[in-house]
């Protein structure tokens, strides 16, 4: 997610939105679309109480056009099948039988069987899983869990910006935040923003190659993106850290780095020259099957047309090579000298008026002995508090506080441990899960395990807007409210020095209720009230705003966003907030944990002949999110079936036709895919979309609409070869694989689901 670009408060678009002249019975509420995680700034128009449109605003990032998921929000919401009121299994787990309650009934029931779990398991046996970006609780739940003593809460945010976070504080303590509006050079790895799909930054790309900025994307597709870059390299799938060491091996023997901030700002510079001269460029164009000129062309423009960027991109999130990836992008940013520089990588902090949500948790107050027995802790930690525990100095002395949960990434429990642990092979039980807008079981790598982990627990609560694939395996489901039918104060948490704020357009429908209603909920049943002492999001939203001594109300009316005062090259002042004080291209920190402190690169395990091919998973289709918004008719009109895109060669190899139905299979299960050939992808290489299940079809164990046929998380490994070894988050770009012509698959897959259900 990215911030936008600056603007005034009191600027001519502000002056415009509350100038114009609403129509008559509309009533106008500037908001945040929360239907993917960028946040866009749009209008929304009611009539008679309800969401009748919702339109671009006058933000200048914005204004030029909203996507689809936006636009379908209204009617996305008021499906018929949205969850109302509060749920209530009375079967077997996943039966699909389920009885209203009220509110009051189900939290004094979870209330009571929580606190009977961790009385008889300790407060580690209860863990969660939340979507962050779409169903924000401003630090809320981990704060009561903090209080509890549990430290085991995960996030999709694991494969997806919060790891991201975790991995830049080794190189130089905080998290970048790419100041794309004015950059000269902008470089995509992976990511292909478009029109409905990250349109900010669409818009950003856009204006900025529009006057002059060079573009280079990474890709192993021929992507819109790639179509419209000065240098396009077609990577192999996962290759990502082996092209930036080629790129440092240019840049350091052609000496085109800041070489007055390497010398002053940074340690490890000797160290990692050495480790880059293990990467010729030769042997860098074979590992990324790209011409060896075309990648010093790439790396010289990257180096003598600054100030760039590299914007954050959830590719290099989602690698057996994750955290070297992301270390060589961060080690790049800062010896081309292009840290906390205009049209650079900003280093912005917390918002300063503001008590930020890392404030909010209160990490001080779960013991040193509770933070030590968080899942994960003893192999793949970078993120968890152990990992992140060298930073709380530095922190302090750079930005007044100890803990720093950027994009609440930085004190979290791998996936991978929680799930393993939760289905009966960890080393202590896990037995309460409640998950917040997740749909977990279709969100992480290995969704046999998943299911499992779930089907083994005591209590399991969702607090959802439909019943997902997960929800149906819950004890309780809990209705939730919108974006539209809430307040929001976002702050970024501490990814950008930047308040937003969206009003409220209309009431929620029904029981559903805000993430603050069920924490403060679940607070009262745990006989904790004065965890969340506050009566309404509003006044929780004053408390924070206190520094400023405006109310949430006052602020909200005049304006969308507030930003503080852009500062650059702080560190000259503060230095970083590392344990030196400087960059660290070599990093004690990671060497004491255990892991090599400079980057480096795995290679793919060899072919087996049994899976030739390569499989590029986590791809989103423009109308769907995660797994979300498959129920909504216009959405699936665009994207009726789950379509696997191959290339012309390969579909040539194996007899397939635009259209047919194949099995997209490796060791861990087989999945039912349409083909679609595109001239855009590589020989040997299946692109699959990420996330998907069939509202409308049969619900409960042995089917969960669909999820169990087309669900890509099914695919995913999560054992060793495939894992990131720091971070223990698996491999999504570069699986092996095989497609074969569809056979009765539906019969052979909810038999396997049966089995595992049955376990």
């Amino acid at each position: 997610m990215a911030a936008p670009v600056p603007y005034d408060p009191q600027s001519a678009a502000d002056a415009k939105f509350q100038k114009r002249t609403p129509r008559p019975g509309v009533t106008t509420k500037r908001a945040m679309c929360a239907s993917c995680d960028m946040y866009c700034n749009v209008v929304t128009e009611s009539k008679q109480g309800r969401v009748v449109r919702v339109r671009s605003s006058d933000n200048p990032i914005f204004r030029d056009n909203i996507c689809m998921k936006g636009i379908m929000a209204p009617k996305g919401l008021a499906n018929p099948n949205r969850l109302m009121q509060p749920l209530k299994r009375v079967g077997e787990r996943g039966s699909g039988e389920w009885e209203q309650v009220t509110w009051e009934e189900a939290l004094a029931d979870i209330g009571a069987r929580l606190k009977s779990i961790v009385a008889n398991h300790g407060p580690e046996a209860w863990a969660v899983s939340s979507s962050m970006w779409n169903a924000p609780d401003h630090g809320l739940g981990r704060r009561i869990m903090n209080h509890v003593g549990t430290p085991n809460w995960t996030s999709g945010v694991a494969l997806c910006a919060g790891n991201t976070a975790a991995v830049n504080r080794f190189t130089y303590g905080w998290f970048v935040n790419g100041d794309v509006a004015n950059s000269k050079c902008i470089v995509l790895l992976g990511h292909n923003p478009r029109r409905h799909s990250w349109t900010a930054m669409y818009n950003l790309l856009r204006q900025a190659q529009a006057r002059g900025a060079k573009l280079i994307v990474a890709d192993p597709r021929r992507s819109s993106s790639a179509e419209r870059a000065d240098i396009w390299l077609p990577i192999k799938v996962g290759s990502d850290a082996a092209l930036l060491f080629g790129w440092l091996k240019v840049i350091i023997d052609e000496a085109l780095y800041d070489k007055d901030f390497v010398a002053n700002w940074t340690v490890g510079f000797e160290e990692l020259k050495q480790r880059v001269d293990e990467f010729p460029l030769e042997r860098v164009a074979r590992l990324t099957g790209c011409d060896a000129e075309m990648i010093a062309e790439a790396a010289r423009m990257y180096a003598t047309t600054g100030p760039a960027v590299i914007p954050w991109t959830p590719i290099t999130d989602m690698q057996r090579n994750s955290t070297s990836a992301i270390r060589l992008q961060c080690i790049l940013r800062a010896i081309c000298g292009y840290l906390d520089v205009p049209g650079g990588e900003t280093l912005q902090g917390f918002p300063k008026d503001l008590i930020n949500e890392t404030q909010i948790e209160m990490h001080h107050v779960i013991s040193e002995e509770q933070k030590a027995k968080q899942l994960g802790s003893d192999d793949h930690l970078l993120f968890t508090y152990r990992g992140q525990d060298c930073f709380r100095e530095p922190t302090k002395r750079i930005h007044g506080q100890e803990y720093a949960n950027i994009v609440t990434g930085c004190a979290m429990t791998p996936p991978s441990s929680l799930f393993r642990a939760m289905a009966g092979e960890g080393p202590y039980p896990v037995k309460a899960f409640f998950f917040i807008g997740n749909n977990p079981i279709m969100s992480y790598g290995n969704m046999r395990l998943i299911i499992k982990a779930v089907m083994n627990q005591e209590l399991v609560v969702a607090h959802e807007q439909f019943m997902t694939p997960s929800a149906q395996l819950a004890d309780y489901v809990l209705p939730a409210d919108s974006w539209l039918e809430r307040p929001m104060l976002m702050d970024m948490c501490g990814w950008g020095a930047v308040m937003r704020f969206s009003q409220k357009s209309m009431e929620p429908p029904g029981e559903c209720r805000s993430t603050f209603d069920f924490w403060k909920g679940i607070a009262g049943a745990l006989d904790r009230p004065e965890l969340v002492p506050w009566d309404t999001l509003e006044d929780f939203y004053d408390y924070r705003l206190q520094k400023l001594g405006v109310t949430w109300e006052e602020l909200s009316e005049s304006t969308d966003v507030r930003f503080d005062p852009p500062e650059y090259r702080k560190y000259r002042k503060t230095g970083f907030a590392t344990p030196t004080g400087k960059v660290e291209l070599w990093s004690e920190s990671l060497k004491r944990l255990g892991f090599d402190p400079l980057p480096y690169f795995r290679e793919d395990p060899p072919v087996d002949p049994d899976y030739p091919l390569k499989l590029f998973t986590g791809v989103r289709e423009d109308g769907f999110f995660q797994t979300g918004h498959r129920h909504i008719e216009e959405m699936r009109k665009r994207h009726p079936e789950p379509v696997a895109f191959i290339s012309p060669g390969t579909a040539e190899k194996y007899d397939l036709g635009d259209g047919e139905w194949v099995e997209v299979e490796n060791e861990l299960a087989a999945i039912s895919m349409q083909v679609e050939i595109k001239e855009a992808m590589p020989d040997g290489l299946v692109r699959i979309p990420h996330g998907w299940w069939k509202p409308e079809t049969r619900q409960g164990a042995g089917h969960l609409s669909g999820a169990l046929r087309y669900a890509d998380a099914q695919v995913c490994r999560d054992d060793d070869d495939y894992l990131d070894r720091e971070q223990g988050i698996p491999h999504l770009k570069g699986v092996a694989c095989r497609i074969l012509k569809a056979a009765p698959l539906e019969r052979k897959v909810e038999a396997d689901a049966d089995a595992v259900l049955a376990k």
